[in-house]
């Protein structure tokens, strides 16, 4: 079969390659997929790259999440599901005209869904869900984020919307601001502006911010437990500037601030399966219905990965980049 492979841990632009590898066969309560689209994650390039969590034995075919169509099944998997669309994250080497996945991580796709959704359904948008879920926030209360205009950000932002929660979302550029504005998302704020900070307080009315959600780190942390109101919630999710969180001691002492991290495979893998299952639900209605845009950056085959990954790594993007085998 034709799959995105690589032979070494480096550059993924320069690594990975068109290559024949073989047709996997799916073990007990496994499938093997056949591919429609998968999409290139950050954490795709950081594995390619070899340094993730996760490393794979070379040579390896990159990929983690996809959607497509079960071609075969393993020793007891209902053969009923041959045919049959999905979504499935999680998994390794969907690069690939076919790859295996758990039965029991399928996620079956509404007709209503587009495959260039269905593709990324999953990774960043359960994450954003869970994000949401693990603030505990409710209808008419405000949530603050930066790098709102991240794959993450946008999706936190709809479904907060969907559920009547209010977000203030920071971006770092002006231009951000019409990013996320031409997705239907309110209440953006460039922090470029040196009164930005003003900027937000108009926006909530003074209302208190009950919970922030920090992804760069250092002095923006900061920032971040600024903003919020007392006994507020500050929830790291990232560090795009690789510091330390710089927070004041008088900001947590005198709020009596919750700081707490988050890392969505942990919180996904000791989630309620009713719950999971709630929430999944929530991302399928909300897609299928448009509340929640999943935009693609453009579509490549395979032949193309190394442009593939470069446009997945020029800055302004606006949606995800897909391969199609």
């Amino acid at each position: 079969m034709r799959s995105a492979i690589h032979d070494v841990f480096g550059d993924p632009a320069e690594v990975l390659a068109l290559a024949d590898s073989p047709i996997p066969e799916p073990g007990p309560g496994k499938v093997r997929i056949r591919t429609l689209l998968s999409p290139i994650h950050n954490h795709d390039l950081w594995t390619v790259r070899g340094n993730y969590g996760y490393k794979p034995a070379l040579p390896a075919i990159g990929g983690s999440e996809a959607v497509g169509v079960v071609y075969a099944v393993g020793d007891g998997v209902d053969a009923a599901l041959v045919g049959q669309r999905f979504a499935v994250a999680g998994v390794h080497g969907s690069w690939a005209e076919y790859f295996i996945a758990s039965a029991a991580g399928l996620v079956p796709v509404p007709d209503a869904i587009p495959d260039e959704a269905a593709a990324q359904l999953i990774a960043m948008p359960f994450s954003a869900i869970t994000l949401l879920e693990s603030l505990g926030v409710a209808e008419g209360d405000w949530v603050a984020q930066n790098t709102a205009n991240g794959a993450v950000g946008k999706t936190l932002a709809m479904l907060a919307k969907a559920r009547g929660v209010n977000v203030v979302n920071l971006v770092r550029r002006d231009a951000g601001v019409a990013e996320l504005t031409d997705l239907g998302i309110d209440n953006a704020v460039s922090t470029a502006a040196p009164d930005w900070k003003a900027k937000v307080a108009e926006l909530t009315g003074g209302a208190p911010i009950k919970a922030a959600v920090d992804s760069i780190g250092g002095t923006a942390s900061g920032d971040m437990a600024d903003l919020l109101g007392e006994n507020g919630l500050l929830v790291s999710f990232g560090s795009m500037t690789g510091e330390p969180m710089q927070i004041s001691s008088g900001a947590v002492i005198f709020k009596q601030l919750t700081v707490k991290g988050f890392w969505g495979s942990t919180v996904s893998a000791t989630m309620a399966p009713d719950l999971r299952r709630k929430l999944i639900g929530e991302l399928l209605t909300q897609v299928a219905t448009g509340k929640l845009k999943l935009p693609t950056d453009g579509v490549y085959g395979l032949d193309q990965v190394s442009d593939a990954v470069k446009a997945s790594l020029t800055p302004g993007k606006t949606g995800k980049v897909l391969l199609r085998p």
